[in-house]
């Protein structure tokens, strides 16, 4: 198909869905349509005929998103999603093509250690957030952000799960410092580099995500192994970059921390907190955007709540997207068990059908602002 016939289709059908967005749907959308909105998920395979589970998935539970990975931990093996740059780009285009709602495809493409499209396989080296940082050269970041942009442009993937708002507060922290992920100690230099990369990222289409809220850069433990307390090592500074994107304007996504902070919230870890999330993010800094969580699977939060907690804690907490990656563990039917567990939460009065329509609202104004006035780039020549 052309790109131009797949622009149009991609707009014809959101068109007909974005009642919440103010243009008279066709039909209403159903509960089962805002619930498979608020869902990510990760899967295996280099075509969508390798996933017969993400293709129901995207049909017939309507997830709004998927997440591509360049390797399966699970398996220890490459056998993911991405071989070489045009299969990466056929496989996003159907998995579009597969979705009468257009979907968030996401991708950690940080720079430098945390990439997911490697030059072993085609793609264009990439710089680390640190090295960008130490250098705070703006015609620096603004190149590396456009090979970036570009990159994800040609693949047709809409979301970056980047930048990291991290403060490098711990050098030695495992998962940002050592990482080479954080652009800096000092919040001016991070604040500068990320919304510089964001407004570049916004021009050409792509949907950047600050991460991870509300700061984990102080951490000395890995939320993807481990419980996370970061009380004694926080400090208010790293919400400064958060704090002066949305006073900027800034309202497309907002990734959340698994850590634990006594000082903001005694009893929940930031994705499961409502006092971090509804409280700070949105009360306090004012956040009106998409809240996406981390990977639900992660063992900071698998191995300490029972799926059916995390979910209820993230939502009441506000998140918008619950991301389960299926990189930690592999469960193919994790979407069915999620749905079906938003759904008896609804049928018991947990949660209420206006809370999952401030999600559904939230996440369709994301869709309709990208795919509708960049109409994912796939016509543009930028």
């Amino acid at each position: 198909m052309k790109k131009e016939s797949f622009a149009l289709a991609a707009l014809l059908l959101l068109f007909s869905i974005l009642a919440p967005c103010g243009y008279g749907a066709v039909r209403p959308a159903s509960l089962t349509i805002k619930i498979g909105q608020m869902l990510m998920i990760g899967f295996r395979g280099f075509t969508v005929e390798d996933s017969p589970e993400i293709v129901a998935d995207i049909k017939e539970r309507h997830i709004g998103g998927v997440v591509l990975f360049e390797y399966d931990l699970p398996s220890r093996t490459h056998n993911r999603n991405v071989s070489t740059p045009g299969q990466v780009a056929r496989l996003t285009q159907d998995l579009q093509m597969l979705s009468p709602i257009p979907l968030f495809i996401a991708i950690d493409q940080e720079g430098g250690k945390v990439n997911r499209l490697k030059p072993t396989r085609g793609f264009p080296a990439s710089v680390s957030a640190q090295h960008l940082g130490q250098l705070n050269n703006p015609d620096s970041t603004r190149a590396a952000a456009l090979q970036t942009a570009r990159t994800l442009m040609e693949l047709h993937i809409g979301m970056n799960l980047a930048p990291v708002a991290d403060l490098n507060r711990n050098p030695d922290n495992p998962v940002i410092g050592k990482l080479e992920r954080s652009y800096s100690a000092d919040p001016a230099v991070v604040t500068s580099n990320i919304k510089l990369i964001s407004d570049i990222y916004r021009d050409a289409g792509i949907i950047p995500t600050l991460k991870h809220f509300p700061g984990h850069g102080s951490s000395t433990t890995d939320t993807h192994l481990d419980f996370t307390d970061i009380t004694a090592t926080w400090s208010e500074k790293e919400l400064e970059p958060y704090r002066a994107l949305i006073a900027s304007g800034y309202r497309d996504v907002i990734m959340t921390a698994h850590v634990f902070n006594a000082t903001l919230d005694p009893l929940y870890p930031g994705t499961l907190s409502q006092a971090t999330l509804e409280g700070l993010l949105r009360g306090k800094l004012g956040f009106q955007g998409v809240i996406i969580s981390d990977d639900m699977q992660m063992q900071a939060i698998a191995d300490h709540y029972g799926l059916e907690t995390a979910i209820q804690k993230a939502i009441e907490a506000g998140v918008d997207i619950l991301v389960f990656g299926n990189n930690a563990v592999y469960d193919h039917a994790i979407t069915t068990k999620a749905t079906a567990i938003i759904k008896s939460l609804l049928a018991r009065k947990v949660i209420t059908p206006d809370r999952i329509e401030q999600s559904y609202r939230r996440i369709m104004e994301l869709k309709e602002r990208y795919n509708v006035l960049h109409n994912q780039q796939l016509t543009s020549s930028w």
